[in-house]
């Protein structure tokens, strides 16, 4: 067990590393002093959070199992509301939390 004294200091040093990544680009790339942002960062800025995201996506799904049952289908069930309800409302944080929410019904209860 950390002592008080101990989980301030972790804290501390969670929340300065967090603001240091999230400081630094700003810093480097400052738009008042005449400097353009490089190239290379604004494709990095268009790629990256689909790339992340096409990541998440596989991890979510590397060891979900297809040859037993239930054969992957609460996984593909929440998926599917997921994409389509995201291209509805077009609200990541909806259709993230009602996906999980579906996907945790169905595993529990539907396909327990």
């Amino acid at each position: 067990m950390m002592t008080l004294t101990e989980q301030l200091l972790t804290i501390a040093i969670v929340v300065l590393a967090t603001m240091i990544t999230r400081f630094t680009p700003f810093l480097l790339f400052r738009s008042g002093d005449g400097r353009k942002t490089p190239p290379f960062v604004k494709y990095l800025g268009r790629v990256l959070p689909a790339a992340v995201f096409g990541m998440l996506v596989v991890y979510c799904f590397k060891s979900t199992p297809i040859l037993s049952a239930p054969y992957g289908l609460p996984e593909l069930i929440a998926a599917l509301i997921v994409i389509l309800l995201h291209l509805w409302k077009k609200q990541m944080l909806l259709s993230i939390s009602v996906g999980t929410v579906v996907y945790m019904v169905l595993v529990q209860v539907v396909f327990a």
